[in-house]
């Protein structure tokens, strides 16, 4: 009756059972919210490998039936590095991944996620959707980070939890001078936009600088609400022009959701009004900071629906806590890579600058990279990991971060003793750069059988390749360089 029903299916959503009964129950009220809202465009994105939005924009009429027979790209797009460039043969045997359906640049297939439908309140008569993708004959792509981070969900809900998170996101807010639209300036990666400064900075938290950037913080704030996104706080950070917004938690999937969205959401609402926002860890502009992702997160146990890291003694974490804690400590090099994935975000790392640059934890400590926050017996408690930087695709740094929690709670690890003071303690030191964090990955069994090895050699290929063209353009350097500036600045 089974295969019957499936020769008889009509969309390849049927063909390949690919929505559950409440993505179907979903996709129904989306097609009511199109017209109810009267939308002329749908969007269909998908997060690539570096957690950038890629899609194409569809009539809203024929948004009902794409939802079902889903949206055709090519399998090129998986295979670019930061600079938009294919980094992997393929128009030859096996696409240079081994793999028929990624050879001669085929197609692969967006299905859309009706649950995660958006009016983009920035964009007149606009929805949005977020993908998932598979192939033409039905497999999901093994590239596509977002199945990724939910198989570790799924590991985890096995291990009998669910993950929590927050976003504490900081980012760059300029006015947009000179957008370097002349044809000599769009060289392959661009020419970086000329900006000027909102505020000139080392004021943190002061109500002025504030004031300062309030009518540009005021049209990103409208529409990150108008979005349902749970947004808490806007701050104003120390260094100029910088500023950090935070969210409440949210579960499993839609922790990493909402960063997508919100990074995307904020440089486009910025741009229509005059700025550039950009989540380049440390642009290549004088005196301007370096901006950190602050994860926050605990594990839910499933059959208590409690907080499992709570702990009633003066450890300040449980048992599952404290190894979930030492796991990220253990695998915080090869770690790295997905936390910090670009050459830009490794200037970050600097000892007595508010960010981490060894692997160490503290209790309520802002040196440290992983800050334990609550108080014994505190339904609130969790962990802060300060290691990664804005431009990290949400879906692998969370999935990365469950993997090695788990090794740690399955192996009993323990984290060491809490470094009162963190740029003093002696302790493995953090990658100095993509290179090195990179090879830690590839060394890291944990992440190999986790991840699987072939999606690890083709992060690391893609990585690489970005690494080659850096070394052939731009010596190192402790500060950030122009190669870098194009490289970053206005794709994150």
């Amino acid at each position: 009756m089974a295969s019957r029903k499936r020769r008889s299916a009509t969309s390849f959503v049927e063909r390949h059972d690919l929505w559950s009964g409440a993505q179907a129950a979903a996709a129904a009220d989306v097609e009511r919210q199109v017209k109810k809202n009267k939308l002329e465009l749908v969007r269909f994105s998908f997060a690539d490998q570096h957690g950038v939005l890629r899609g194409k924009t569809v009539i809203a009429s024929e948004a009902a039936h794409l939802m079902r027979a889903g949206v055709h790209m090519t399998t090129t797009l998986l295979a670019k590095d930061t600079s938009h460039h294919s980094v992997f043969p393929v128009f030859t045997a096996g696409g240079g991944l081994a793999m028929p359906e990624m050879q001669g640049g085929a197609d692969f297939v967006m299905v859309a996620d009706p649950a995660t439908f958006h009016v983009l309140p920035w964009a007149e008569k606009t929805g949005w959707l977020l993908c998932d993708i598979y192939f033409t004959n039905g497999k999901p792509v093994p590239f596509s980070t977002r199945a990724l981070y939910r198989a570790a969900l799924a590991r985890l809900a096995r291990a009998g939890f669910d993950y929590w998170a927050g976003l504490e996101v900081e980012f760059h807010l300029f006015k947009l001078e000179n957008p370097r639209l002349a044809p000599a300036d769009a060289t392959w990666p661009p020419e970086a936009p000329e900006v000027t400064l909102l505020t000139q900075g080392y004021q943190y938290l002061t109500e002025s600088r504030f004031d300062q950037l309030a009518p540009a913080l005021k049209p990103l704030r409208r529409g990150i609400e108008a979005l349902g996104l749970p947004l808490r706080s806007l701050e104003v950070e120390l260094g100029p022009s910088q500023c950090e917004f935070t969210f409440g938690p949210q579960s499993g999937l839609a922790a990493a959701d909402t960063m997508i969205l919100f990074r995307s959401a904020v440089k486009q609402i910025a741009r229509r009004n005059g700025y550039l926002a950009s989540f380049m860890c440390r642009p290549a502009l004088p005196n301007i900071f370096s901006s950190g992702w602050h994860l926050h997160q605990s594990l839910i146990d499933r059959r208590l629906k409690t907080n499992a890291f709570v702990s009633g003694s003066g450890e300040g974490l449980s048992a599952i806590g404290l190894g979930y804690l030492a796991g990220l400590l253990a695998h915080a090099r090869g770690g790295a890579a997905f936390a910090t994935p670009t050459i830009n975000g490794y200037k970050r790392y600097r000892p007595y600058s508010l960010a981490p640059d060894r692997a160490i934890w503290g209790r309520d400590n802002r040196g440290v990279m992983v800050r334990v926050l609550g108080q014994p017996g505190d339904a609130s408690t969790h962990l802060e990991n300060r290691v990664g930087e804005p431009a990290a695709n949400p879906y692998l740094y969370m999935a990365s971060q469950i993997y090695a929690g788990l090794d740690g709670i399955a192996r009993k690890l323990a984290p060491g003793r809490s470094a009162d003071t963190p740029y003093e303690t002696k302790a493995e030191p953090l990658p100095a750069s993509l290179e090195e964090a990179v090879a830690a990955l590839r060394t890291d069994r944990c992440f190999a059988e986790s991840f699987g090895e072939s999606f690890v050699n083709y992060f690391a290929h893609i990585k690489n390749a970005e690494i080659e063209r850096f070394y052939k353009e731009a010596r190192e350097q402790t500060e950030a360089t122009a190669w870098e500036q194009k490289e970053y600045f206005d794709m994150f």
